[in-house]
């Protein structure tokens, strides 16, 4: 179900909690509110469409990938950037890595490992700091 994107920054500050196989619907959710939403984004996190848990989904070309329980366990190569967000008004300036390694569990709660590049890197990144509260 396509959901509203939450532009409270005071709910969107809050560090979301742990997902359970009991959260599967967040994760369809997310994915179809990202995919209505395309045009002007490419990554989502469950507190932006109004849950306070650790779920994120991001377009990775043509696909859109969850990640359940994220958590980037390495990092190489910061750099500074700007970037925008569905949940606030303009661009912001953020430091963020070229390189990062991520565990996380996918929509069929499978433990992942795997390492990101670029702009799928920098994406992530940007989600994972939603989970955390931590806003641009």
């Amino acid at each position: 179900m396509i959901k509203p994107i939450v532009k409270d920054v005071l709910f969107l500050g809050e560090k979301s909690t742990m997902a359970t196989k009991d959260d599967i619907q967040v994760v369809n959710d997310l994915i179809d509110t990202l995919r209505a939403n395309l045009d002007g984004c490419v990554g989502m996190a469950a507190n932006m469409i109004g849950v306070k848990k650790n779920i994120i989904v991001f377009a990775m070309g043509e696909m859109i990938v969850p990640m359940i329980n994220p958590v980037i366990i390495k990092k190489e190569n910061s750099y500074i950037t700007e970037e925008s967000c569905l949940s606030l008004e303009g661009f912001r300036q953020t430091k963020r890595y070229e390189t990062i390694e991520v565990e996380y569990l996918d929509k069929n709660f499978k433990k992942q490992k795997n390492t990101f590049h670029g702009f799928v890197a920098q994406i992530i990144q940007h989600e994972v700091d939603h989970c955390n509260g931590i806003i641009i």
